[in-house]
């Protein structure tokens, strides 16, 4: 297998980041919506910055998102008082099964947290109690638990949830 690389989205990513969910979806059951329209789901508006990781294709994928109506934003300007527009979620992070153990989920984490910190962003993000492997890997990072909350989604459904900020100086 090839070396990984991290590079921002590119619309011709896009199809190959859509089957790459898709594969997630089914191994994981991550995420728990947007299978039905993949390529929407990885290019809703609000995206601020979006990576791909690249190994003999599309294998992974993470964005930055605007700070809307989260409820991980809500706990932290709580807790905090930052201000909105200084903050972005991290959202929309995946792995296929075949490229773990290479560090690309750490490796685009990385590169979020670097263009946040360039520009002045508080990252905050939630994950879904039961995606532990995703929840090892934030608190590895430096991740900070900040509350819970649930994840509403479908039809009324919801699901328990944790929120973190990233402690950026």
């Amino acid at each position: 297998m090839a070396d990984t690389s991290i590079r921002p989205i590119e619309d011709a990513d896009v199809p190959g980041a859509a089957a790459a969910l898709i594969d997630v979806h089914s191994t994981d059951g991550y995420p728990v919506e947007g299978v039905d329209d993949p390529e929407a789901w990885i290019t809703p508006p609000g995206v601020l910055k979006a990576w791909v990781a690249h190994r003999d294709g599309v294998v992974g994928h993470i964005a930055i998102m605007k700070a809307e109506g989260e409820k991980a934003v809500t706990l932290w300007q709580q807790q905090s008082g930052e201000d909105e527009s200084r903050i972005g979620v991290l959202a929309r992070l995946f792995v296929v099964r075949s490229a773990r153990k290479h560090a690309v989920g750490e490796s685009l984490m990385r590169t979020a947290m670097d263009y946040a910190e360039e520009n002045g962003l508080r990252l905050v993000l939630d994950v879904m109690d039961k995606d532990e492997a995703a929840i090892r890997l934030y608190e590895r990072l430096g991740w900070q638990f900040i509350g819970g909350a649930t994840h509403q989604f479908g039809d009324g459904q919801q699901i328990p949830a944790k929120c973190y900020v990233w402690p950026a100086s």
